[in-house]
């Protein structure tokens, strides 16, 4: 059978790429990533934002999204990128993409792009684990349980079945947080607060698998879910920080040319 011809030049071609950091907050981080993908589509649409489309028969806006925050999961940086037919304003951008966003999902950082790869500029993230009902000095000796060990073998659903992997070598750094003291001066031991930088690895290891790590090396059981926030992701430095991935454009230069 023969095929039909693919148009020609059907589409505008790409004069701009913009990068956007945007937060999951409250109830919309239960938003999928499939969800908030139709969604930002819709805020492009309404925010009249000259969005680039791929050629053929089905176009499709240019976007590409950056390491996604499992659902359920809030975040402080989730970023994609965006092709552009023409130039845009970015703060100007920034401000019509939130307002056509529901609250929740709000658009933090708008730069261009300088160059370079986005995703290869995010290689560890940044997270904040609560245990409601958790004593921080049980957390402690779980911590310390897990950061003594070798590796620590998890196991997880994924879409190739069940998998087993290490989740203790992806972690760079783990700590529980002092109590948090109330205004009484009482220490309040109701919380356990986790703080941890967990490398980019294949498989990922999410906070849940570092959670199951420390329910494998020391019996740690929260009795209610946990409130996971990501706080940050980047590129990780030999001192253990992460540099926010849009640092390197607004510096007009790509990552590996600081």
């Amino acid at each position: 059978m023969s095929r039909k011809p693919q148009p020609e030049g059907g589409q505008a071609p790409v004069v701009q790429r913009v990068r956007v950091r945007y937060a999951k907050r409250g109830p919309l981080r239960f938003t999928s990533h499939r969800d908030f993908a139709r969604a930002f589509e819709r805020a492009l649409r309404r925010a009249a934002v000259p969005v680039a489309f791929s050629q053929g028969f089905t176009p499709h806006p240019k976007i590409s999204y950056a390491s996604a925050a499992p659902t359920g999961v809030a975040s402080e940086a989730e970023y994609l990128e965006v092709g552009l037919q023409a130039v845009v304003d970015p703060e100007q951008l920034r401000a019509a993409l939130d307002a056509a966003l529901s609250p929740g999902l709000d658009v933090l950082d708008v730069v261009v792009a300088a160059g370079g790869s986005l995703a290869e500029r995010i290689e560890a993230s940044y997270w904040r684990i609560e245990l409601p009902e958790v004593d921080p000095a049980v957390a402690q000796r779980a911590v310390s349980a897990f950061v003594a060990a070798d590796e620590v073998q998890v196991e997880r659903m994924t879409k190739q079945g069940r998998r087993t992997f290490d989740a203790r070598g992806a972690v760079t750094r783990i700590d529980v947080l002092p109590p948090v003291e109330t205004p009484s001066g009482a220490a309040d031991s109701s919380c356990a607060i986790l703080e941890l930088v967990v490398r980019q690895v294949t498989p990922s290891v999410r906070p849940d698998d570092v959670l199951s790590g420390l329910r494998v090396v020391a019996a740690l059981e929260p009795p209610v879910s946990p409130r996971v926030i990501r706080l940050a992701q980047g590129t990780l430095t030999a001192q253990g920080a992460i540099v926010d991935p849009l640092d390197a454009d607004r510096d007009g230069a790509a990552i590996g040319e600081r």
